[in-house]
């Protein structure tokens, strides 16, 4: 008996493999007859691909940017960043012209085609703890129409080791910008504490540095502009997770850190402790109180971060030291100052609060005596008013008066005498 078709006994009527019409039926068959599919069917999978497909094309976005945002110029960002973060006109200057430039980059796609690709500069701040490195990334979040994100660095570990992979970095995107992948291969990223991933010896690949050399090394791939798979949801990646494309070409990174003791490697290249004729005339306009000014990529190479690394971070701005002026004009003059924060946390109870003057200059010289920075003004802060903030709502009192005898006992009492000692 001969098989459906009409051919040898052994053969088998060709059908599609994944609707199982045969040509009888009407479709119309590509392939061998041990495999074919229909052409019906090869127009459902394209179909299917391009719907689901994530898409690379920014144009809608980037239309949708040119409609709603002013390109602001670079002094426009920094009376912007002026009204949070008191000093520092360095590094707001370098940071407003990279992202004046990162916004240029994003409004000139598809609008011309000259053949001349601008790149984006990724920005390393080096400064102490407490200067303003994350405030001033904050602020920057605060204006921005794009996707940006905060991460931390000392969480990352080298592919296959306990801690979060270095893509991870991109989930924090992902998430701002509602796992819009155009949107967020626009965004900004800000990487804190990267001097925690500096190589931990000074001999390289002798021993695994999974969470330095290693680190580092995964970083660039990021750094540079690749398309990165990223697990969507973070933390470890494994095989059947699905992953998302994102190319970093137009993501710019700026990464901040304190790099503590870099100041000795300066030191060291400037020769202030040479002893020798005609070495005081060379170093005697060397600022010994703020070496940072003169941080070069190679004490940043000596400090651990290896050469490739600072090749993609070619703007490298720096952060004074505060003073006792800056630290005071923290403490009252910005938009979100400590103290116009104290006070209308009080007046949300109804209680008007004031400090004296002299307890203004008590906060400010012992964050100084402390070396604590910014961030050990709000430790002080709250060590004077957490028992007015606590007996305070209930009282019924109309008003509060924080007086310089108060300030000094609530310090004492509450660390022992040690502040005040």
């Amino acid at each position: 008996m001969a098989a459906a078709g009409g051919t040898g006994g052994n053969q088998k009527v060709p059908r599609c493999i994944i609707c199982g019409r045969t040509e009888k039926d009407g479709a119309l068959l590509i392939g061998r007859s041990s495999g074919c599919i229909c052409t019906d069917c090869v127009e459902n999978i394209h179909n299917y691909i391009h719907e689901n497909k994530p898409s690379s094309d920014n144009s809608k976005f980037i239309s949708k940017v040119r409609e709603d945002f002013k390109l602001l110029s670079p002094k426009e960002i920094h009376k912007y960043l002026g009204q949070y973060v008191i000093g520092q006109e360095e590094a707001k200057k370098f940071l407003s012209v990279a992202v004046y430039n990162h916004y240029k980059r994003i409004l000139s796609q598809k609008e011309e085609d000259s053949g001349l690709e601008l790149e984006k500069s990724n920005v390393l701040m080096v400064g102490p703890t407490g200067t303003g490195k994350t405030l001033l990334a904050r602020s920057i979040a605060k204006m921005l129409h794009l996707p940006f994100a905060i991460v931390d660095a000392t969480v990352l570990t080298e592919a296959g080791y306990v801690g979060e992979d270095v893509e991870s970095i991109l989930t924090r995107l992902l998430q701002d910008a509602d796992y819009d992948v155009a949107k967020a291969e626009m965004g900004i990223v800000f990487i804190d504490e990267i001097d925690k991933i500096a190589r931990k010896s000074d001999n390289p690949s002798i021993t695994r540095d999974v969470s330095g050399e290693g680190v580092q090394q995964a970083m660039l791939k990021i750094l540079e502009g690749n398309i990165v798979n990223v697990p969507p949801q973070g933390g470890r990646k494994h095989p059947e997770q699905k992953m998302i494309a994102v190319n970093t070409n137009n993501i710019l990174f700026i990464c901040g850190g304190a790099f503590e003791g870099i100041d000795k490697k300066i030191a060291q290249r400037l020769n202030t402790k040479v002893v020798g004729y005609g070495v005081q005339e060379k170093t005697k306009g060397v600022d010994k109180k703020d070496l940072l000014r003169y941080i070069a990529p190679q004490d940043l190479r000596s400090y651990g971060l290896i050469p490739e690394l600072i090749g993609r971070l070619p703007v490298v701005t720096f952060l004074h030291p505060l003073d006792r002026k800056a630290l005071m004009d923290i403490l009252t003059q910005p938009k979100n100052a400590l103290m116009k924060q104290y006070r209308q946390m009080f007046k949300m109870d109804g209680i008007d609060l004031k400090v004296d003057d002299s307890v203004l200059d008590l906060i400010v010289d012992t964050a100084i005596k402390y070396n604590l920075g910014a961030r050990g003004l709000r430790s002080i802060c709250e060590a004077i008013m957490v028992d007015a903030m606590y007996e305070a709502p209930s009282s019924g009192k109309k008003s509060f008066r924080v007086t310089l005898e108060y300030a000094q006992e609530k310090l004492s009492s509450f660390t022992g005498g040690l502040l005040l000692s």
